[in-house]
């Protein structure tokens, strides 16, 4: 098939849905598709790559001011650009991520011209809701219409997928959309099993925090819990990721007096600095409580790690208590304390319940999510042609 994904954010802007977005692609190819990627630019430019087989358009885009991180495409560039990429590509389905501009001007262009459309969402409105300066009494009617414009976008799609039960019924509830599928973003389970295998031995049990330092993410937490532990309790703390929280929480670490021997601040790193910071790691933890699936949570436990995670959105569905790791009441922080103090003291509970997340992950394989979406491509091809 020539598949086109569209997509509003993407490497090296980072998180779960851009790279999903980028192993999507790349294992597509691998298979033997020719795919092509439509994503924001990295600069105010339009411009054509190609990364491990797959055509990347990129669309000229504009830093937005209140995420530095996170570059937007204009209605003005994705409507135009978006029209001459699908007459170019003339794409046998087109699968969507997001509702913004260049999500919903390939949406569009699906109607326009009778192309088989795979609508995934990865989006919580709230979560932007927390980054931008809006009044809270203005947050939760302006979170309604985001679910009304999702649902103005994604009713146009022949299929509609979440990565998660809990992610599809949030779909169904909150924009009132039906027939949603759950099809897990999946996770080459291998390599962070060899990277855990590769792993020199360490003294001090490392814990680890991956993705972004964002408000929602509830770090916070996690680090006044580490705090709050009895001195002869040994371990190290490693933050992956950056934020809008970052210097936040770096000066709460250094008020509760903890040095890079107890706290460390990698910032963003390289997929191999990633990789072995999984296999090195003997703890996982997750505070976030707007998590729609949680990739980084599945590349952990692929490395055979125990998971403590708050109780909240679908991480139940990956963390199961007392088989691979702990659920902790968002905001208890003893309670949090407690669970990480149990793994850190205990060898031998580490590793039974890394094996367990081994074998509960093992369902979410990537090779398991390519064999769906093929599926949902031709599904969506064989509706578009039956119609």
């Amino acid at each position: 098939m020539r598949i086109l994904i569209a997509s509003d954010t993407f490497p090296p802007h980072i998180n779960g849905a851009a790279r999903f977005s980028e192993r999507l692609g790349q294992g597509l190819v691998r298979r033997g598709h020719e795919v092509h990627q439509c994503a924001p630019s990295t600069s105010f430019r339009n411009y054509t790559e190609e990364v491990e087989g797959v055509v990347i358009h990129r669309i000229r885009s504009y830093p937005f001011y209140a995420l530095d991180d996170f570059r937007w495409v204009a209605p003005w560039d994705a409507y135009p650009d978006m029209a001459r990429i699908v007459a170019e590509v003339k794409p046998d389905v087109i699968h969507i991520q997001n509702s913004a501009y260049v999500g919903r001007s390939a949406a569009l262009q699906a109607t326009r011209h009778g192309i088989p459309l795979v609508a995934t969402n990865h989006f919580m409105p709230e979560n932007v809701m927390k980054q931008l300066p809006i009044p809270k009494v203005l947050q939760q009617a302006a979170t309604s219409a985001l679910f009304r414009d999702i649902k103005h976008v994604y009713s146009r799609a022949q299929v509609l997928t979440a990565p998660t039960p809990r992610a599809v019924a949030i779909l169904e509830q909150s924009a009132k959309l039906s027939g949603g599928l759950a099809v897990s973003c999946g996770v080459d389970t291998a390599i962070y099993a060899a990277a855990a295998a590769a792993a020199p031995a360490h003294d001090v049990p490392v814990i680890l925090y991956v993705g972004r330092l964002d408000p929602e993410k509830h770090i916070h937490e996690l680090i006044e819990a580490v705090a709050g532990l009895p001195d002869e309790v040994a371990y190290r703390l490693e933050i992956i990721g950056d934020g809008i929280e970052h210097s936040h929480l770096t000066k709460l670490a250094a008020a509760k007096g903890l040095g890079p021997d107890k706290v460390r601040f990698f910032g963003f790193v390289s997929e191999h600095e990633l990789v072995e910071a999984y296999g090195r790691c003997d703890i996982f933890c997750i505070p976030g409580i707007a998590e729609l699936q949680s990739l980084v949570t599945l590349e952990a436990m692929s490395a055979g790690k125990p998971v403590v995670a708050a109780n909240a959105m679908a991480l139940p569905h990956l963390v199961h208590p007392n088989d691979n790791g702990w659920l902790y009441t968002p905001g208890d922080i003893a309670e949090l304390r407690g669970y990480l103090e149990k793994l850190l003291t205990s060898p031998e509970e580490r590793h039974r319940m890394g094996l367990e997340s081994q074998r509960i992950v093992a369902k979410h394989g990537v090779d398991g999510t390519l064999d769906k979406y093929e599926t949902l491509y031709e599904r969506a091809i064989s509706a578009v042609k039956g119609g």
